[in-house]
């Protein structure tokens, strides 16, 4: 009976040592998110008001 004893308690303080850290989660980077963001301007009405103020000096002469 008390070798039982002293194998379970061997048996019992070995494996307790494997748990020693604790569990840690593992960790996932997230991928980059890339955010386009839209101007506020319209880059296609710049040729147009440009032709618009030219014709409007043309005029003015």
């Amino acid at each position: 009976m008390k070798k039982l004893a002293i194998v379970t308690l061997a048996a019992g303080l070995s494996a307790s040592t494997a748990f020693a850290g604790g569990y840690t989660a593992p960790v996932v980077e997230a991928e980059p998110v890339v955010v386009k963001e839209s101007s506020s301007s319209n880059p296609g009405i710049l040729i147009p008001a440009l032709l618009l103020v030219g014709v409007a000096i043309a005029a003015s002469n």
